[in-house]
Order: structure tokens, then C-alpha cells, then sequence
């Protein structure tokens, strides 16, 4: 069994893509990094897929889903980061009632940074195929105030990327993916 976090590598354009999506791809694998470095062994794998081509369609999603559907009631949940990674106040959600409970539950153990918010709908071109098939889905949301002032710009460097933020958005993901990982049942779907 999958829990699967993303983000994907999309700067094609102009920039180095720094924030879109180089933020996303890094807390996904700084999620799976901190759970090792703390010596945690979840019950069910957590998986890192830094997505290829989604500004070109979603080639490499589609290619994934392809390769992997068949094994999909193995998939717990589907989580991707696409929209910065600045102040996050919470999780985009997309599932049943009694898994929305559960992941508001778990959110609640963010009290402490004050990132508890469950959105309705989780947003993301390379996890949609996964959702639209019933997996659950999640999407981390952070402050969009200055997203497209970088977005597909010369400015996506570095120099966008708050050190501190980007800790909270991973402390998200870090949290969200091994609590669902280590639950001893899958949500439900």
C-alpha cells in the first residue's frame, strides 16, 4: 500500500522554477527525508514522484498512472504540491466524508504552527487521474498572495524561497503523508 507525495519539475520556460514547482518537489522529498532521519517505519510505503511534463500536458503523470493503475485499490492517498511553497494554512482535500474526518483529525496535530484548514477539493494536474478515480487526494495551500508574481517568470530563483515557510509547508507534508502512512487501516474511499 502507497502513500504517494509530489511535486513536479516544470520550469521550461524562463527562470529556474525555483518555486514553481522546485518547492513542491523539494518538501516532498524533505517529507520522506525527515521520516528517515527520525528513524520512522510507517505500516505502508511512502512513495516520492517528482512529476515530469505537466506544463506539456501531464505526459509524465499520464505515463505513471498507465504504468500503476492497475495496482490502484493499493493507492491510500495522493498528495502533490503545485502552487508555491509560501505561508501554507492547510490541506486541499479531495475524498469521502468519513476520510475528510480523518485528515481534519490529523490536521489538528498542526496546532502547535497553526496550519490546520481543510479546504474542499484538492487541486493538482498530476494527481486529478488518481482522483478522478475515487483515490483520495490531497494538495497543500499556502499563501498565493505573491505566486504569480514569480510564476513563469525570470524571478522563479532561489532568492523566492523563505527558508522558514518552506519548513512549515514540509512539517505539512511530513506530518499529513506518515500519519496516513502508519494508520492501521487505508481512508476510506
Amino acid at each position: 500500500q502507497i502513500v504517494l507525495v509530489s511535486g513536479h519539475l516544470d520550469s521550461w520556460d524562463v527562470g529556474q522554477g525555483a518555486m514553481d514547482d522546485g518547492g513542491g518537489a523539494f518538501i516532498s522529498w524533505e517529507a520522506l527525508s525527515l521520516i528517515k532521519d527520525l528513524g520512522l517505519r510507517p505500516k505502508r510505503t511512502l512513495r516520492l514522484v517528482l512529476w515530469t511534463a505537466e506544463e506539456q500536458g501531464g505526459i509524465g503523470a499520464e505515463q505513471y498512472y498507465q504504468l500503476h493503475k492497475e495496482n490502484i485499490s493499493n493507492f491510500d492517498i495522493v498528495m502533490e504540491s503545485d502552487e508555491g511553497t509560501f505561508k501554507p494554512s492547510g490541506l486541499g482535500f479531495t475524498g469521502n466524508a468519513k476520510a475528510r474526518d480523518i485528515v481534519k483529525e490529523i490536521m489538528t496535530l498542526l496546532l502547535p504552527i497553526n496550519i490546520t484548514d481543510v479546504y474542499d477539493n484538492a487541486d493538482g494536474t498530476d494527481i486529478d487521474y488518481w482522483m478522478r478515480d475515487g483515490v483520495p487526494g490531497a494538495s497543500l495551500h499556502d499563501d498565493l498572495s505573491k505566486y504569480f508574481w514569480f510564476h513563469h517568470s525570470q524571478g522563479d530563483t532561489m532568492t523566492v524561497q523563505d527558508p522558514n515557510q518552506m519548513n512549515l509547508c514540509a512539517a505539512v507534508w511530513t506530518v499529513v503523508s506518515y500519519v496516513i502512512a502508519d494508520m492501521e487501516e487505508m481512508l476510506p474511499r
